[in-house]
């Protein structure tokens, strides 16, 4: 895989910082830390965007701002402007179904019920792309599943 972009999904506002369904952003905030790329508020890809060279090439980070249930149209945007090919995407994004912190690398496949990924797979019209799935584990007890992954980690999960 020739990685050019890495998407993490997530929702914007401060409201939604550090909860489990923006694992992608924090993890696109890290690489944009460790690799020293800026993310600036790129209007024409309708999300946070930066790039640099990391990794022996250019490297391109994205975090959409259209919410969850439409990142299809700001990955659309950059590999529409750039003309990138689907293998050199990388989406990373949570999941429930995943024990917090195991991680599950796939070349392609379903959006497996996850609203994000879904308006990926109908904005780009393939599954064909790779995306990283960060495990953030099932609500406890009688807590529902939006309140789980809008949800903050306890202390002892956010080492994981």
């Amino acid at each position: 895989m020739s990685l050019q972009l890495v998407v993490g999904l997530g929702n914007p506002g401060p409201q939604y910082a550090n909860t489990r369904h923006n694992c992608g952003f924090m993890v696109v905030d890290r690489l944009a830390q460790r690799w020293g790329i800026p993310l600036v508020l790129e209007k024409r890809f309708q999300g946070s965007y930066g790039e640099g060279f990391a990794l022996g090439g250019k490297r391109r980070l994205l975090k959409p701002e259209t919410y969850m249930n439409r990142s299809g149209q700001s990955v659309r945007a950059v590999l529409d402007w750039y003309k990138l090919d689907l293998a050199s995407v990388l989406v990373v994004y949570d999941d429930m179904d995943l024990p917090l912190g195991r991680l599950r690398l796939r070349g392609s496949g379903s959006a497996g019920g996850h609203n994000g990924m879904k308006s990926i797979i109908q904005h780009l019209g393939s599954e064909g792309f790779p995306r990283l799935r960060l495990g953030v584990g099932k609500p406890r007890g009688s807590q529902d599943v939006v309140g789980h992954v809008l949800g903050g980690f306890a202390p002892a999960e956010q080492e994981v």
